[in-house]
């Protein structure tokens, strides 16, 4: 007769003795096959019996050539209660989803009836998810959506820039409201944007480039403009690191005039404002303060405009960004207009008609 060692783990019928050490040993996708930990690899190699119900496992062919023996079965709880009869110690290999609830819910129905000797139960983890890895996730769920949803198989860069920029009001407009989930989420839909392009940037016939060539490039750039961090250089004040990364910044591009890499399309007081940054940091001339609009006469275009380039100067001098200035002015004056209609009505504002006095 064969002893319990050799019995088929599917028709066992429990054996004698104590019952041992179940471990249900779990693995991330998301970090490469083999990568475990030492106390998996150890637990593994002490074991009696390895069982996996998934001979697709990614993780199949690294045990085998470490010289794991591990038999393809597809047990129930009571099964696997019963393989550890005699003292013995079986490691469970989840499928390579991670989930067994047919499993796992019969174990503890098992344990909890009092009936069933039970053996220790452990929860093993072999790998864990590294700080990113939801990334991982995104660029796969990124690149299906890309190869076969209708609408997006066909979108391009142009047909997507507005969204982008779209995207980036909305999540100033959180940040501006203090609204943390809000935060989160539009976070989220400024990255769909990035995976999104890349995804495009990927098919491209003649010159494609993919997430892992943009996250390639920050990541050097980011090296390279920090060398008090990466390098011997010192910086001890924010005005320091931030005269390196605009030095940095001019010998990558270079660049022959300050105002190079001031995209034209910005809105226009922080297109002001910026070029204004520059050529005070670099000891330009900056636009000299017309005198006010006369109020008895309209004005014309080319003053209002200088009124407005010396205004958004005056405001980056000190340390004030005009656009969120003006844009907070803006909803304060949407407020009164809306308190004023209200009182029209003969009624107090709706809603969202209300704003925070503190905005």
């Amino acid at each position: 007769m064969k002893d319990q060692d050799e019995a088929d783990v599917n028709g066992g019928s429990g054996g004698a003795g104590a019952p041992g050490r179940l471990v249900l040993l779990t693995s991330s996708h998301r970090v490469a096959p083999g990568q475990l930990s030492w106390p998996a690899w150890r637990t593994l190699h002490d074991a009696d019996r390895v069982l996996c119900p998934d001979p697709e496992h990614p993780q199949l062919p690294y045990l085998r050539e470490a010289g794991v023996a591990v038999e393809i079965a597809d047990p129930r709880g009571q099964e696997l209660v019963d393989a550890t009869a005699g003292g013995r110690t079986v490691v469970y290999l989840p499928p390579s989803g991670g989930a067994a609830p047919a499993v796992t819910d019969e174990l503890a129905r098992l344990g909890g009836s009092g009936r069933v000797a039970m053996p220790d139960l452990e929860l093993l983890p072999g790998s864990y998810d590294l700080p990113g890895a939801r990334l991982l996730d995104l660029v796969q769920v990124m690149d299906r959506i890309r190869a076969e949803c209708p609408w997006s198989s066909l979108r391009t860069h142009e047909e997507l820039a507005t969204y982008g920029i779209e995207e980036m009001y909305e999540l100033v407009e959180a940040i501006e409201e203090g609204d943390r989930e809000a935060i989160r989420e539009e976070l989220g839909d400024v990255l769909l944007q990035v995976v999104f392009h890349a995804a495009i940037a990927g098919g491209h016939p003649e010159e494609p480039f993919g997430i892992d060539d943009v996250a390639a490039g920050l990541v050097a750039k980011l090296v390279h403009r920090h060398p008090h961090i990466y390098g011997d250089e010192v910086a001890e004040t924010p005005e320091q690191v931030q005269a390196n990364w605009i030095r940095l910044k001019g010998v990558e591009k270079a660049r022959e005039s300050v105002t190079d890499g001031v995209p034209l399309a910005s809105p226009a007081l922080a297109l002001a404002a910026k070029l204004t940054a520059r050529a005070r940091a670099a000891g330009l001339p900056l636009p000299p303060t017309p005198p006010a609009p006369d109020s008895t006469r309209p004005p014309t275009e080319a003053h209002l405009g200088n009124h407005l380039l010396a205004q958004a100067a005056a405001a980056q001098a000190a340390g004030i960004d005009p656009e969120a200035a003006l844009r907070h002015a803006a909803r304060h004056y949407r407020t009164t207009i809306r308190t004023a209609e209200a009182a029209r009505r003969g009624g107090a504002p709706a809603g969202d008609e209300v704003e925070d006095e503190d905005e």
